[in-house]
C-alpha cells in the first residue's frame, strides 16, 4: 500500500519552497518595512531558517526542528513590534513569492490561506513599530 503525497510532495518539494523563499528574500531586501527587522547585512541565513520551517510545516524533512527545536514562532517574534503596516508588507513580498511559483490554483489556495493565517496570527500590536531583530 503506498501512501498520498503529502503537501511538501505535491507542489515539488524542496526546489518549490527555495524558490518561494528565495522570491520572498529578494521582496524583503528592498522593503523599507521588512527590512530594518533584519540585523544581517546577508539575508542567508534568516532564509534558510524560514525555509526549513516551510519545509517541514508542509510534510518535508524535520531539519528546522532537529537543528533549532520546536518552531514556537509567537515566542520567536514577541521581541518585535509587529502590527498592521509589518503584517502587510509581509503578506505583499510573500504574495509576490506565492506568484513567481506558479502553483496550480488549488495548491496555491491551501498555501496562501496558511500564509495569511499565520501572518495574522503573529500580529502582537495594535500600531506598528520597530523595537527588535528578527532572530528566526
Amino acid at each position: 500500500m503506498t501512501s498520498s503525497p503529502n503537501f511538501y510532495e505535491l507542489v515539488g518539494g524542496e526546489p518549490t519552497f527555495r524558490k518561494l523563499v528565495d522570491e520572498f528574500y529578494a521582496g524583503v531586501a528592498d522593503d523599507p518595512i521588512l527590512r530594518p527587522l533584519y540585523p544581517e547585512e546577508d539575508l542567508g541565513p534568516a532564509n534558510e531558517r524560514f525555509r526549513l520551517f516551510l519545509i517541514q510545516y508542509w510534510g518535508g524533512p524535520t531539519t528546522y526542528s532537529d537543528t533549532r527545536g520546536h518552531p514556537r514562532l509567537r515566542m520567536r517574534h514577541a521581541p518585535f513590534v509587529i502590527g498592521p503596516a509589518e503584517r502587510d508588507a509581509w503578506l505583499r513580498q510573500m504574495r509576490r513569492a506565492v506568484d513567481a511559483i506558479a502553483l496550480s490554483p488549488e495548491a496555491e489556495a491551501v498555501l496562501w490561506e496558511y500564509l495569511e493565517r499565520a501572518a495574522h496570527f503573529m500580529v502582537n500590536a495594535p500600531e506598528s513599530g520597530y523595537i527588535g531583530h528578527i532572530v528566526s
